[in-house]
């Protein structure tokens, strides 16, 4: 079922965003109809959405049996329903059908935390003026990479630091903007073209992965404090932005990676986590914890197609470094990830 702007740009807080802004919020908005005695939600509930109704009538039940009843085009409708989480009340429709709209409550704080502060906004730009911003292509990239897995976990105030200190960059087809062995420098995120990340294999090489818009590379070598571990080649000519080292340490490592003990990794563990092993075959096969998983570091941005992304994963190596770049790049699309602190000697 369609969206209707119109009426949804009147929501509140949604009527405080730029249109670039909205549209990208309702496109991570779902609509839904419901019938007459169908539930919106239930006490107790810890749904990730805030709720607004669009058309139609809803009651609202608290713990103690108190009722509120909600009809579309009143004020009290421009507001998410009871939208404290756990969920204080039930909700239900009561009319004979209902529309609703399920917004992302992560996305829409993160579009509104970044509208106060856009660094590409006129200085005289406020919520509720609805002209685009100088450069309406950057605009929407950003807003696509502010919904990625990676800027969701991060504090709004990193998320504009890290904007501020990026630094752009073209690059053409062919060319290599890293190289295996060298130190790492930059983090790199691909606003515009694509790439493929090699090894040397022979006198040829192997193909890892090919990466795109959004997409980002350079992590593991950061975190990890080891040399580039893989080539990246433009396939095409492109843009990239990149953030010098000290400053994704700063903005980006340290908020999303969660380190554990030993004790704490194994009660993830009895709680139904899966323990991987990010070293190499050889070293998991001498050396490996019981029960666990063996996925490379090499091989795990392509393995992570396959994991489940309902589970926790805890990684481990000899002493955290590679592991926590595992975690990492885990965390990027989405992963529960922890790390082993101290890696196999800590246990």
């Amino acid at each position: 079922m369609d969206l209707d702007l119109n009426k949804f740009r009147t929501l509140i807080p949604i009527n405080a965003l730029y249109d670039d802004r909205l549209l990208q919020l309702a496109e991570n908005t779902r609509v839904e109809q419901l019938s007459r005695g169908e539930l919106i939600f239930d006490i107790g509930d810890h749904d990730t959405d805030s709720v607004y109704l669009l058309s139609g009538e809803i009651s609202e039940t608290a713990e103690n049996g108190q009722e509120a009843y909600i009809s579309a085009g009143n004020e009290e409708a421009l507001y998410a329903l009871a939208n404290f989480k756990p969920r204080q009340f039930r909700a239900e429709v009561i009319s004979a059908s209902a529309t609703l709209a399920r917004v992302n409550t992560q996305v829409l704080e993160k579009l509104l935390s970044w509208n106060q502060f856009s660094p590409e906004r006129l200085s005289s730009a406020t919520p509720g003026d609805r002209s685009p911003g100088p450069d309406a292509a950057k605009s929407e990239w950003m807003i696509r990479l502010l919904c990625s897995r990676t800027f969701l976990n991060l504090p709004a105030a990193n998320i504009h630091a890290v904007f501020s200190r990026m630094e752009e960059i073209h690059a053409s087809a062919g060319s290599i903007v890293v190289e295996m062995g060298e130190p790492g420098d930059y983090y790199y995120i691909i606003r515009e073209g694509r790439c493929k990340v090699s090894q040397p294999v022979g006198s040829g090489e192997k193909i890892l992965t090919e990466l795109g818009s959004c997409d980002s590379f350079g992590e593991e070598a950061l975190v990890s404090n080891t040399p580039r571990s893989a080539r990246v080649t433009m396939l095409t000519d492109g843009r990239l932005v990149r953030l010098p080292k000290k400053d994704f340490a700063e903005l980006l490592k340290r908020p999303l990676l969660n380190w554990v003990t030993a004790q704490a990794a194994t009660d993830l563990i009895a709680a139904g986590a899966i323990r991987v092993d990010v070293r190499l075959e050889s070293e998991f096969r001498n050396s490996g914890l019981p029960n666990a998983t063996n996925i490379p570091l090499h091989q795990l941005r392509e393995k992570a197609a396959t994991m489940d992304i309902k589970k926790t994963y805890v990684l481990y190596c000899d002493s955290g470094q590679r592991s926590s770049a595992g975690a990492f790049l885990l965390s990027q699309v989405g992963f529960d990830a922890y790390v082993l602190k101290g890696g196999i000697s800590g246990t």
